[in-house]
């Protein structure tokens, strides 16, 4: 697990391999990865827009900018939080992500930029 604190949000990560849904012969490898966004300022927060860097070890990164997280703008009160699960595939059997969350403080209306921490996604064997 992964986890950081930006602009007072706590950013826990955890992934999965999902041998399930991968196809390793034709270049296939499908992660999960689960995120809980605590937070533990004294003001009430809407994520409103994610970016995400995703890089494997083959190509180009992909970049990602949308609004919202698994199609919810999620409002968090102090000390709150909200945990997601999503997913990604990749071409090789390893890869990155790294991003960041659109944060508005709901009290004075001002948007405010929180950091996710990069993580790794592999498949088991590659760990040993």
């Amino acid at each position: 697990m992964v986890t950081a604190i930006s602009s007072g949000i706590s950013i826990s990560i955890s992934c999965k391999f999902e041998p399930r849904f991968s196809n390793p012969e034709n270049n296939l490898f499908m992660f999960s990865y689960r995120i809980n966004i605590e937070n533990r300022n004294d003001f009430t927060i809407c994520l409103e827009r994610r970016r995400w860097n995703i890089q494997d070890s083959a190509g180009p990164a992909r970049k990602v900018d949308g609004e919202g997280v698994v199609g919810k703008q999620p409002v968090i009160p102090p000390g709150g939080s909200y945990s997601y699960r999503s997913s990604c595939d990749f071409s090789t059997d390893t890869g990155q992500m790294r991003g960041s969350y659109e944060m508005r403080n709901l009290d004075t209306d001002t948007l405010f930029e929180v950091e996710v921490p990069s993580f790794m996604l592999m498949i088991p064997h590659r760990l040993n």
